[in-house]
């Protein structure tokens, strides 16, 4: 009697398993599909390269509607020359420096963006680094309908090792549940 039940227990298990795994799936690839038919409202840039900010600079030539967020990129008046000498406007350009890593760049800015409405976004960092972003991207910004369209900035750096996409990935979900990011964990390093 026992063992059927453990049995049945453990068949329930895999089925919400999968279940999960096939909602979760869905969601992400719904959201992919609609990354490609919406438009960017604004352009948002991890700090950590200076690569990075010169990159966001030519694509907001590209683009000289969109407003410029930088997550804890270079020192101010660096980062603020950079898109001067380029011709982007001042006005354009919002710059924090709350963040103190890759989950911490969307969990201060997310609700923000979303206060001033903005659905959707370039998001710019390194190719080496855009795996997790986009796993901490789609979990924050997703949470607040953002959708998040990657431009990689080349680099000559390895991939990161999944582990850090996973730990940021459960990191921005403990943020979703609590509000807190885990900054503070030994192991939260950028």
């Amino acid at each position: 009697m026992k063992n059927a039940a453990l049995q049945r227990s453990k068949k329930w298990q895999i089925k919400s398993l999968l279940l999960f795994a096939f909602a979760l799936s869905s969601w992400l690839g719904y959201r992919q599909i609609k990354s490609y038919f919406i438009e960017a409202e604004a352009i948002f840039v991890l700090g950590g390269d200076s690569k990075r900010e010169i990159f966001a600079a030519q694509l907001a030539n590209k683009h000289p509607n969109l407003p410029i967020w930088v997550s804890s990129g270079s020192p101010r008046g660096y980062v603020k020359r950079i898109f001067i000498n380029r011709g982007i406007k001042s006005d354009r350009l919002h710059l924090d420096y709350r963040a103190v890593d890759t989950v911490t760049n969307f969990t201060t800015l997310a609700d923000e963006l979303k206060a001033k409405k903005i659905e959707s976004v370039y998001l710019v960092t390194s190719a080496s680094h855009m795996t997790r972003a986009r796993v901490v991207a789609e979990i924050v910004f997703g949470s607040r309908g953002i959708v998040v369209k990657p431009l990689s900035v080349s680099t000559n750096s390895r991939a990161e090792p999944v582990e850090k996409s996973l730990r940021d990935g459960a990191r921005a979900v403990l943020w979703l549940m609590t509000g807190y990011t885990g900054a503070s964990f030994k192991i939260s390093q950028k």
